[in-house]
């Protein structure tokens, strides 16, 4: 199996291909002798013969074209499968698979049109004998269009939340800024300073909200990259809770529990800084009481025998609905009313992963909410 392809996705290679080539394929139902057939295929598979008929026509194909295998069967292919491009003009025509130029193998991954406007998603391979022979199989790959149409949906959505939330600042040190320029005289130095204040605090909050674009971006696309080192995560965690005393916090509201001994954590520094900041943040802001975070050796992730750095951040609010854990690192989930993106959890899960961890969320001992994560140690194989 070919690196990094899903075991789904591997499956129905291995039948298309099989099927394709016609290597141990019934002529009627294309099962391949790998036991995988045309039905266990999660993608809608038709199959055509060298004369335009089909002779495939699996159950996932009947579901996204509303036909009955029994009725597509046998017919041409134009008639069991009569698509449209997005111009109104027959799909199979306009092609010509059987006709056409005989050096084609096949068309790409396209949108088309079924009976009544419904869009497919649909590719094609050409099958010959010979690079230019006639050709002898047409295999036609259907997808539906719902999981295309989720992820657009929620990318429109990124970029409506992020425009909506980077209007205020950049309105407000707009604002400042002009009046500085244009009645600079006027104002005294603590009025200027005041001002100038608000703009830094804005342009940090626009700059953290391009970077969590940037995060997310890699994050969706598996390229979030991590510069592994030696992390100290007592020392990290004592460190958030100072900046967060030093902004105002009570130091009795803090209580940090730390198990010893700890095993050597090897992990990217500034994002276990990102995790614990966020979730740290979140405690204070959304939480009540005492906050309590607890630093404790662990089973690393998918390795029993091996010991990993857990940290649990708790607090004793109202805690989060029972409905709504099942959302909490999903894009956009608010729990309050209290402002930001709903992103940070988000972003907080795909870190964490990134390093191989696990993150979870349940009601803390005080009734708040109960964030842990566990970081396996993550050694250079060369310090093994």
């Amino acid at each position: 199996m070919a690196v990094g392809m899903s075991r789904p996705r591997a499956a129905r290679t291995a039948a298309v291909r099989a099927l394709s080539d016609g290597a141990g394929a019934s002529p009627v139902l294309g099962a391949p002798a790998t036991g995988i057939g045309p039905d266990d295929l999660p993608d809608g598979l038709v199959v055509a013969d060298e004369n335009g008929k089909v002779v495939c026509f699996n159950r996932a194909a009947a579901r996204i074209t509303a036909t009955a295998v029994s009725d597509a069967l046998g017919r041409s292919l134009d008639e069991a499968l009569p698509l449209e491009d997005l111009k109104g003009r027959r799909w199979w025509e306009l092609t010509d698979p059987y006709g056409g130029l005989a050096t084609r193998v096949g068309q790409p991954e396209r949108n088309l049109l079924l009976p009544g406007g419904r869009e497919v998603l649909v590719s094609a391979r050409y099958v010959r004998e010979s690079p230019t022979g006639p050709v002898r199989r047409l295999v036609v790959s259907l997808r539906g269009t719902e999981a295309r149409r989720r992820t657009e949906l929620s990318h429109a959505e990124l970029i409506a939340t992020v425009a909506h939330e980077l209007r205020s600042p950049l309105t407000s040190v707009k604002g400042f800024t002009a009046t500085l320029l244009a009645k600079w005289e006027r104002f005294t130095d603590d009025q200027k300073r005041l001002m100038l204040e608000t703009v830094d605090a804005d342009a940090n909050r626009v700059t953290r909200l391009i970077a969590e674009l940037l995060d997310i971006s890699r994050i969706d696309s598996g390229r979030l990259e991590l510069r592994r080192q030696p992390v100290d995560i007592s020392a990290a965690v004592e460190r958030h809770v100072q900046a967060l005393v030093a902004a105002g916090q009570a130091p009795d509201r803090f209580l940090v529990r730390t198990g010893r001994p700890l095993p050597a954590l090897w992990a990217d520094p500034d994002k276990v800084d990102q995790v614990l900041g966020n979730l740290l943040e979140n405690a204070v802001r959304h939480g009540e009481g005492t906050v309590t975070i607890e630093i404790a050796p662990a089973p690393a992730p998918a390795k029993s025998d091996e010991t990993g750095t857990a940290v649990t951040v708790s607090d004793e609010g109202p805690g989060i609905p029972e409905e709504s854990m099942g959302r909490v690192f999903t894009r956009f989930w608010r729990g309050s009313k209290r402002g930001g993106t709903g992103l940070g959890l988000y972003i907080v899960k795909g870190i964490v992963e990134a390093h191989g961890g696990t993150i979870t969320v349940a009601r803390g001992p005080g009734g708040g909410a109960e964030f842990r994560f566990i970081l396996p140690v993550s050694t250079p194989a060369y310090l093994d």
